[in-house]
């Protein structure tokens, strides 16, 4: 098989301010899509046979962005699922969690319908992309698989797919709108690039700010 590209979704509001993002399906910022737009020439050399994408509005309008196409809208991509921190900073946590870490303590208890999920919880779903990724691999040939997705899924799917326990995601950190590569070295599983990103005084010059209208 070729390389899994995984993609980080562009800024939104709430990514921006660092507060626990998963089924809160915001938009992205006027900085969040040019960050998806220039995407297309880190992209541009690759031949990426497969898109699947988290249904997110903010995973989905990346992949648009991207010019990324037929993407295949995945759930198993989604978020973490931060159950009562939906919407809450690590900051804010820790001001009666002082100890609390993501990665081996989980989430607080959330509404019916959003529960959170455990790191076990999160690492199951990591394993069942892997295996279905490996399926699609077969009658792609050398082709790369993208995956565009959220920051905590992607460091856990990153961990899984090196061999790591589901706490090993700590280990890497990942901007907004940046991409990163995994593949093989000798048959063992490598990180080939990671949390790659054109500078945003490059893109910015480029797409300035739209016009605002006057009030």
């Amino acid at each position: 098989m070729g390389e899994l590209i995984l993609i980080r979704h562009g800024e939104t509001e709430w990514s921006r301010s660092g507060r626990h993002t998963s089924h809160t399906d915001l938009p992205l910022t006027a900085l969040g899509e040019r960050q998806a737009r220039a995407l297309v020439p880190l992209l541009a050399d690759r031949k990426i046979g497969l898109t699947l994408v988290s249904p997110a509005l903010r995973a989905r309008r990346t992949a648009e962005l991207a010019g990324l196409a037929s993407p295949r809208i995945t759930p198993d991509l989604y978020e973490w699922d931060y159950g009562g921190y939906e919407g809450v900073t690590t900051v804010e946590i820790h001001r009666t969690r002082p100890s609390w870490n993501l990665w081996t303590d989980g989430v607080a208890p959330g509404p019916e319908a959003h529960p959170g999920e455990t790191p076990a919880q999160v690492g199951e779903r990591a394993d069942r992309m892997l295996t279905e990724i490996r399926a699609a691999a077969e009658s792609l040939g050398d082709a790369d698989i993208a995956l565009v997705a959220h920051s905590h899924f992607l460091r856990v799917f990153t961990a899984r797919y090196l061999g790591l326990t589901t706490s090993g995601g700590t280990l890497f950190q990942l901007a907004t709108g940046a991409v990163s590569r995994l593949g093989t070295e000798h048959g063992k599983p490598v990180i080939t690039a990671w949390n790659v990103a054109l500078p945003e005084s490059l893109f910015r010059a480029a797409a300035p700010e739209p016009a605002q209208p006057p009030e």
